[in-house]
C-alpha cells in the first residue's frame, strides 16, 4: 500500500514506455510524471532516464536523483542540474546481464563465430584455428562494478584477463594497468578489447583509430577484436569502420552507438564483420531495480547514508 507520508517521486523518462516503473513505484510511494506548477515542493526524489533538461531545477525540496540505467551521462547533460546526490544503479540482475553479454561475445570471437556463420551461409565445410582460452588475452577497459564482474567471469573460464583503469587498481588474478602511461602497454597485450568505461568528457571518443591500432594483431585469432558494451559516445564509428576495412581490426561486437537508435543508413548494420545489438547488453529491469531504489529512500529517511553515489567531479 502506498505510504502517503513518504517522499514523493517524480518519474521522468524518455525513450521507452515507463508504465512498469510507474506501476511498481506507485505500489510503494506517490509518483508523478510532471511537477505541479513551476516550483513543486512536494517532490523529494527523482527517478530519471534522459529527463527533460531543467525540470529537476524546479524542485526546491529534491533530495536525491536515481538513474534508471547504469550510466549517468544523461543526467549530467542537464545544464541546470541541481546540487543533490545522484545514485547509480548497482544491481545483481543488471550486472549478471552484462557479464553474460561480455562472456557471450568474447567466446564468439574466440571460437570464430563470424567465420562459421558465413561458412554456413555458403554451405561450406571448412575449419580454421580456434585458440584455447588461456592463449587469448582479453583486455577490459574500465574496471568498475561491471568491468570487475566481467573480468572475474572471464578469468574463471580460463582467459588471460587484463584491465585498465584511470587510477591504479589491484585485482586478484588480473594484470592491471593504469593512467596514460599504462594505456599503450595494456592495448599492445590485448587480443579482444572489452570497453566498459563510463562516458565523461575525458573518455568521449577514446575508441578511435589510434587506440585500435595499438591492439595486438599477431595472435591466434587472426587479428584484434572489439566489444563495446559501455557507452556509444566512447567510440568513433568512422574510425572503427576504417580499422575493419584496412585490417587493423578483425571484428567488432557493438551494443552501443554514437546516436541511438542506430540509423538505418549506417554501414555497421551490414558490415560482414560487425555484430550489432540494440543497446540490449544489460537492460534495466524495473522488477529488480525499483525495490533497491525504494530501499535506499527508506534508509535515507531513517538517517542512513545513500549508497552507490556518483562522484560529480569524476562524472561517474
Amino acid at each position: 500500500m502506498t505510504d502517503q507520508r513518504a517522499g514523493r517521486i517524480l518519474l521522468s523518462v524518455q525513450g521507452f514506455n515507463p508504465k512498469k516503473w510507474h506501476e511498481l513505484l506507485s505500489a510503494e510511494r506517490q509518483v508523478v510524471t510532471e511537477p505541479q506548477g513551476e516550483s513543486d515542493p512536494s517532490i523529494d526524489y527523482a527517478v530519471v532516464w534522459k529527463h527533460q533538461p531543467g525540470i529537476l531545477a524546479t524542485l526546491p525540496n529534491l533530495k536525491a536523483i536515481f538513474s534508471i540505467g547504469a550510466g549517468v551521462d544523461h543526467i549530467f547533460a542537464d545544464p541546470k542540474l541541481p546540487d543533490v546526490p545522484i545514485v547509480r544503479v548497482v544491481a545483481g540482475n543488471l550486472t549478471q546481464h552484462m557479464v553474460d553479454y561480455v562472456v557471450w561475445r568474447v567466446l564468439d570471437h574466440q571460437r570464430q563465430g563470424m567465420f562459421y556463420r558465413a561458412e554456413q551461409a555458403k554451405k561450406s565445410w571448412r575449419e580454421i584455428a580456434q585458440p584455447a582460452s588461456p592463449d587469448v588475452s582479453v583486455g577490459i577497459l574500465g574496471l568498475g562494478e561491471l568491468g570487475l564482474a566481467a573480468a572475474k567471469a572471464l578469468k574463471a573460464i580460463g582467459f588471460d584477463v587484463k584491465g585498465w583503469t584511470r587510477t591504479e587498481k589491484s585485482v586478484d588474478g588480473v594484470e592491471t594497468f593504469s593512467g596514460e602511461a599504462g594505456l599503450t602497454p595494456f592495448l599492445n597485450a590485448t587480443d579482444i578489447l572489452v570497453v566498459l568505461l563510463p562516458h565523461t568528457p575525458a573518455t568521449e571518443g577514446i575508441v578511435d583509430y589510434e587506440l585500435l591500432s595499438k591492439l595486438r594483431r599477431d595472435n591466434g585469432l587472426g587479428g584484434a577484436c572489439l566489444i563495446n558494451a559501455g557507452r556509444g559516445k566512447l567510440q568513433k564509428e568512422a574510425d572503427i569502420l576504417r580499422a575493419l576495412d584496412d585490417g587493423t581490426l578483425k571484428e567488432a561486437s557493438l551494443d552501443v552507438f554514437e546516436t541511438e537508435p542506430l540509423a538505418a543508413t549506417s554501414p555497421l548494420w551490414t558490415h560482414p564483420r560487425v555484430f550489432v545489438t540494440p543497446h540490449a547488453a544489460a537492460t534495466s529491469d524495473a522488477r529488480h531495480l525499483v525495490p533497491l531504489m525504494v530501499e535506499q529512500m527508506d534508509r535515507f529517511e531513517r538517517g542512513d547514508p545513500l549508497q552507490h553515489l556518483v562522484d560529480r567531479k569524476a562524472g561517474y
